[in-house]
């Protein structure tokens, strides 16, 4: 039933997207993995957030063939690293982009776990590594220009996607044929980013533990990992988040502007936390805003 509810909701929520059957990360066997105990089972509960993944998978929306312009993103839904909302910041944003032209994919990725992983602190940024390398790898196929080949993700998801626009370079998965794991760009929304003074603790805790080395603290506060070659990088954030401080983000785009990475910031007074595409108490639109700035940057342009 739950699973029917799904269904229902992904349908409902993205009349304009085409979604197709999920593609397998690994076909070949799960790296970094262990059986899962028998409590261990993937599920969807009623708010359509998803529990215990243990298949990562990408799940494909394809904009119509006469809007498809060549660029796509890998969206990274968020829920604490403990779950994936995968309508309200998953389908839902995907269709967002099929109407503008752009493939999207949704990233089933898994919650880092010492049930089912032997490093869980890696677990979730070797699936959004392998979904830019897959993404690439096909790209031909399912007409891509690899060169536009961006990254989103929200609150913890956002955690995720800022790992995967700062870590590139230190790849935790196989990569013999040394395609680009650099994301063409980021657009991070209320994101988890910093493990230090203004961290969302759950979050943290989730994917390093609660008595981590400041090592491996510094190692992902991703606002102490941005370089010159960091991808240019959309943000968008509540002043009055109860959960995951603004300040998230603004030393995120400090760190931007301290290394020369191109980007927008977008800071609402109103909003709180998980609003997704639409937040109510604002006039504005951030996602009318990202596509002037994709556009802008040349990421909408059929090439």
């Amino acid at each position: 039933m739950k699973k029917l509810l799904f269904v229902l909701m992904l349908i409902s929520s993205a009349t304009f997207a085409q979604q197709s059957t999920p593609i397998l990360l690994y076909p070949d066997g799960v790296p970094n993995s262990k059986p899962a105990p028998k409590d261990y089972v993937e599920n969807m509960d009623a708010g359509s957030f998803m529990h215990n993944v243990t298949v990562p998978a990408l799940i494909p929306y394809f904009p119509a063939k006469d809007k498809a312009n060549g660029a796509a993103v890998v969206i990274c839904p968020g829920g604490g690293y403990s779950g994936l909302s995968m309508v309200n910041e998953g389908s839902e944003i995907a269709a967002a982009f099929n109407r503008i032209g752009v493939t999207a994919f949704i990233l089933k990725y898994r919650m880092p776990s010492d049930s089912v992983m032997v490093d869980k602190t890696i677990g979730p940024l070797q699936d959004a590594q392998r979904a830019i390398q897959l993404v690439r790898q096909r790209a031909a196929e399912w007409g891509i220009d690899t060169a536009r080949v961006g990254i989103i993700g929200f609150s913890a998801g956002g955690h995720l996607a800022s790992t995967a626009a700062t870590h590139f370079d230190k790849e935790v998965i196989e990569n013999k044929k040394h395609i680009s794991l650099r994301p063409s760009f980021a657009v991070l929304l209320y994101p988890v980013v910093t493990f230090g003074q203004w961290a969302h603790v759950g979050s943290k805790e989730n994917l390093i533990g609660k008595n981590a080395p400041q090592t491996l603290i510094d190692l992902y506060s991703n606002e102490k990992q941005v370089t010159p070659n960091t991808p240019p990088t959309f943000l968008v954030h509540a002043q009055d988040d109860g959960l995951v401080p603004v300040e998230n983000s603004l030393m995120f785009y400090g760190a931007m502007v301290k290394n020369h990475v191109k980007g927008e910031i977008h800071i609402y007074q109103f909003g709180d936390h998980g609003f997704g595409l639409h937040n109510r108490v604002t006039k504005d639109d951030w996602f009318n805003s990202l596509a002037k700035w994709m556009d802008g940057n040349g990421w909408l342009k059929a090439k």
